[in-house]
């Protein structure tokens, strides 16, 4: 959520920072600002609504060589002009991504001492604080180590002084921020993106590192002593980042999903059993496993738990990270707690982990961002390698996450002697093949199916077990970018209550890939079928029958437990977006969303 560029350099600041802003857009933002220095003084821009409108409010032939920029996801205050970033105190200008806890009462405070707000955010209370610190004591460095102290909550902050004209400050706490360096000009950004057109080579932040940037980067820990940092290269290239001919950023990425799939499996299943076994952590001491996720991880999740509980027998929890973290848990020191985030930023779900941590738990993220905040501080790391992912509603990270929670029940399984080494094999060859018949369902159309069901406003997604999994996601695509109020429900659960919601044409969509209660299911299709609901119905070629009473029929290649999920997900995803695309929705950027949720 949010995004933030900054840019120190010899060239025009304000194109550089636009260009930044644009490649944020993907974060999710309501409005967008920017500040730079000409002819010594700070300028700042601002406007509601997309970058567009705040391209049309810059002067042109204006020229200035460092500034920030931000593009904002409201949560205190309206998405107008007033509460748009940047945010200007005294001598100080600033960008925030975060959330301040404790900005009510400095507020109060701040006002005392006779500083005037304009907005209703916590962001500006930010910059005021600044101003008054440095009043008191004028050396900016150790104004950022008090000011961290007096800080209550998440914060990445780029910082303009008036009395240091060519040097851009920034700090942070759990809110990401990265450094890009290139040849005389220096950047900061949310993400890597954002300077992907300028240097692929960056720097991770740290929580309470203290960033100065002119010509060089210097950055401190918090008794202001220098640290020395890692450079990393960005293996990836602007192009991954770019729509390539797509329509939209949530199209390409589906059919990036093949490509995803064989990069997520290739470490672990190379040299087949071998290699899996050798390439994953330790699972023999775990007799308990609690999965933590949001979205799309959460269902990620429960697909893990079926596979995980069936096929190596343990108990496995699965719990939405905003309320794990509040609510009693019931462990002991053979419990795992696995951190699903495709960002590795995600805000409630770094709190599970660094309450898993402080209860002295071993920790297992699954992420895609290497050297995300969640990658660093777990005990043990799975990367999915999914590549970058642009478009809010994820879809090849999803499936990746996916294929690691498979590859991990098949590994427990396989090392307590509950699958066989015959058995595992078939599984891992079944692996193989799945990012072929992605492709294949991928390039079959579903626009004749999205026209039966985006008209109305309501739908219902159903299924059993694994198949109640994979519904949720469906519903979440089709409420996310499609706007249409979609809610999954357990089929058996339908007739103690729901079912009186049902009546003639009202959508049904209804998974049935397991064959074991693939009876049971069809029974709750038919019940709502008599009540005059239409029925979208997604089962197995192995499955498939005459089903008479299906109004539309998406069958998918059988394989097995562990692939599924997988290859199920391509018919949910791409009738959320026809769907969307149907309405006239803005896929790539739903309304009011964005893509890495830092803030609780």
């Amino acid at each position: 959520m949010c995004g933030i560029i900054g840019y120190v350099g010899n060239k025009n600041v304000i194109n550089i920072l636009i260009d930044g802003l644009k490649s944020l857009e993907y974060r999710g933002y309501d409005s967008a600002g920017i500040a730079y220095r000409t002819c010594n003084r700070i300028e700042i821009i601002k406007a509601s609504g997309k970058i567009k409108s705040l391209e049309g409010k810059l002067k042109k032939d204006v020229y200035g060589n460092i500034g920030i920029g931000h593009t904002r996801w409201a949560t205190h205050g309206k998405p107008d002009e007033k509460n748009c970033h940047p945010h200007r105190q005294g001598k100080f200008t600033i960008v925030h991504n975060g959330i301040i806890e404790n900005y009510e009462s400095l507020k109060r405070l701040l006002i005392k001492n006779g500083y005037k707000f304009k907005s209703e955010t916590d962001s500006e209370v930010i910059a005021a604080l600044l101003d008054k610190l440095y009043k008191e004591k004028p050396d900016i460095l150790k104004v950022l180590v008090q000011i961290k102290n007096l800080l209550v909550g998440s914060y990445a902050l780029g910082i303009l002084c008036d009395d240091i004209p060519n040097t851009l400050y920034a700090i942070r706490k759990d809110s990401p921020l990265i450094v890009g360096l290139s040849e005389k000009e220096n950047f900061i950004a949310s993400d890597v993106p954002a300077i992907l057109k300028y240097t692929d080579k960056y720097i991770i932040i740290k929580s309470n590192e203290i960033i100065e940037i002119n010509e060089k980067v210097n950055i401190y820990d918090d008794k202001l002593e220098k640290i020395n940092k890692e450079i990393l290269t960005f293996e990836g290239n602007i192009t991954q980042a770019e729509k390539n001919g797509y329509d939209h950023f949530m199209l390409k990425e589906i059919h990036e999903e093949p490509e995803a799939i064989k990069n997520t499996i290739k470490p672990f299943l190379k040299y087949g059993l071998d290699s899996l076994i050798e390439n994953m952590p330790i699972f023999e001491k775990y007799a308990n496993i609690i999965i933590v996720g949001c979205g799309s991880a959460y269902h990620a999740g429960l697909i893990g738990k079926n596979l995980i509980e069936k096929y190596a027998n343990i108990r496995s929890d699965v719990y939405i990270a905003s309320e794990f973290r509040h609510q009693k848990v019931f462990t002991d020191e053979n419990t795992l707690v696995i951190l699903i985030s495709q960002s590795g930023e995600t805000a409630d779900t770094l709190a599970c982990l660094r309450k898993a941590n402080e209860l002295g738990l071993d920790t297992l993220a699954i992420v895609n961002v290497i050297g995300s905040s969640l990658a660093r501080e777990a005990s043990k790391t799975i990367y999915i390698n999914a590549g970058p992912e642009i478009s809010v509603a994820t879809t090849k990270a999803y499936l990746a996450q996916i294929a690691i929670l498979s590859l991990i029940a098949l590994t427990i399984g396989n090392t307590r002697n509950l699958i066989s080494d015959k058995k595992a094999l078939e599984i891992i060859a079944s692996f193989e093949d799945v990012p072929f018949i992605l492709e294949t369902l991928i390039n079959e159309d579903y626009k004749g199916i999205a026209k039966t069901i985006y008209r109305k406003d309501n739908c219902f997604y159903i299924g059993r077990g694994v198949d109640y999994a994979i519904s949720l996601e469906g519903a979440l695509k089709l409420k996310e970018i499609a706007y249409i109020t979609s809610i999954a429900y357990p089929a058996g659960e339908l007739k103690h209550g729901t079912i009186s919601l049902i009546d003639k044409g009202t959508n049904v969509i209804a998974v049935v890939t397991d064959k074991n209660i693939a009876e049971k299911t069809i029974n709750n299709i038919k019940e709502v079928k008599a009540r005059g609901a239409f029925i979208t119905l997604i089962t197995t070629d192995k499955l498939d029958e005459d089903f008479e009473w299906a109004d539309n029929k998406i069958i998918i290649p059988n394989s097995n437990d562990f692939t599924n999920p997988i290859i199920a997900s391509i018919p949910i995803q791409l009738i959320g977006y026809e769907c969307a695309k149907l309405r006239g929705c803005d896929i790539d950027k739903p309304r009011n969303l964005a893509k890495s949720v830092t803030v609780e």
